[in-house]
């Protein structure tokens, strides 16, 4: 092997396994949520998941053009959607508090999203251990 090849191994090799750790900040947040007094999602959108969401931004050039892209994109998008849709339950859900309805809202549509959230990192990081890039 030339000295090229074991570079883009090795190279390949560690950011696979910077995949795995910003995966574990997200599972972390969410274990937050499930274990903790937070709700999951707030936990989610905590200081785990951000600074995966850093990670992913400042080392997307790195995966640009590789199976690991895919799971870059992957985590991004799943926190952004997860933050609008927290945002929207709250906007709708506030003001239904006043006939009493907006607490069910609340409850269940954080708690749906929630459910989504460990269904997106768990399914991605599951891809990644298989080796499998994330479908577009």
């Amino acid at each position: 092997m030339n000295t090229t090849t074991l570079a883009a191994i090795e190279s390949d090799a560690s950011l696979v396994r910077l995949t795995h750790i910003t995966y574990a900040l997200h599972a972390f947040g969410l274990a937050l949520g499930i274990f903790g007094s937070a709700t999951v999602v707030g936990a989610f959108l905590g200081l785990p998941s951000v600074i995966a969401l850093i990670i992913n931004y400042v080392k997307r050039g790195d995966v640009r053009g590789t199976w690991l892209e895919s799971h870059f994109n992957w985590q991004i998008r799943t926190f952004w959607w997860v933050l609008l849709w927290a945002v929207l339950i709250v906007v709708v859900s506030l003001p239904l508090t006043l006939v009493i309805i907006g607490f069910a809202t609340w409850y269940i549509g954080l708690a749906v999203l929630g459910v989504w959230a460990v269904y997106r990192i768990a399914r991605g990081w599951l891809r990644l251990q298989g080796r499998q890039p994330m479908p577009a």
